[in-house]
């Protein structure tokens, strides 16, 4: 006899949300999205009634992409590396809660609009100036050690898992959250990215920047990638004084 587990979904579209369970036969190495896509191809609920097909936005399938975010068990997490059978054992429970993301807007069920943290990122410029640089050379050599630190913090997929778990990112607080604050620090530390350094610090000046964060450091926690979110934000908050120096007293900047 196999064995059977229930996912229990909070779904629905804003304003009329409700929690529907489906009953599952427990599938070796299965993830949380073959788990969906099962519902998806026959979308029977634990009382046996027929329901319209539980919605969820998925990419890559393999943790890059950032689009397959949700709470599983309440934890801010990629739904494709979330297998089944250690969440249960874990749990040590047969039941699984998925919900979508509260820090965004829900669209319906299991996705939410991350849109907010695409606009911030252009806020802070998140993307390096290539225009003239093919004319001025080779750049510096970057050390075997930055370029360590620089990959680690290339790896943000935009996922929304750090601003979920944040209790600074809310609807009463403008603070953007982790991300693009750590990707200030991925484009003003490499060499081509650092001559608009201090038009990326600029916007962490002000109340959706730096002084929002509360040092929780629950986002080092959930982030999927593992990216060194705390040290991100220790970093630029250094830079980002030492930037308010500058502009007062127009020192002019100095490569560190």
């Amino acid at each position: 006899m196999s064995k059977k587990y229930i996912l229990r979904i909070y779904r629905g579209h804003p304003g009329h949300q409700y929690w529907e369970e489906f009953q599952l036969d427990l599938v070796p190495s299965e993830n949380v999205i073959s788990a969906l896509m099962r519902i998806q191809r026959s979308p029977i609920n634990k009382n046996g009634e027929r329901v319209t097909p539980v919605v969820w936005e998925a990419g890559c399938l393999e943790e890059v992409c950032g689009s397959c975010s949700m709470l599983v068990n309440s934890v801010p997490r990629q739904a494709c590396t979330a297998l089944i059978e250690p969440i249960i054992q874990q749990a040590k429970s047969p039941i699984i809660t998925l919900a979508p993301l509260t820090k965004f807007p829900l669209v319906r069920d299991l996705i939410v609009d991350r849109s907010i943290m695409f606009e911030n990122l252009k806020k802070v410029r998140a993307w390096l100036e290539t225009d003239g640089t093919y004319s001025q050379g080779p750049g510096p050599k970057i050390s075997p050690e930055k370029q360590k630190i620089l990959y680690s913090l290339s790896k943000c997929m935009t996922c929304g898992c750090c601003s979920e778990a944040c209790p600074q990112v809310n609807k009463n607080s403008p603070f953007m959250g982790p991300a693009p604050i750590s990707q200030v620090r991925l484009f003003n530390s490499h060499p081509t990215g650092r001559s608009q350094a201090a038009e990326r610090l600029s916007p962490l000046m002000k109340a959706e920047g730096i002084s929002g964060c509360g040092n929780n450091q629950n986002c080092v926690r959930v982030c999927p990638q593992n990216i060194p979110l705390t040290d991100s934000i220790a970093s630029i908050s250094r830079d980002v004084t030492k930037q308010m120096l500058r502009d007062l007293f127009s020192f002019p900047e100095r490569d560190e």
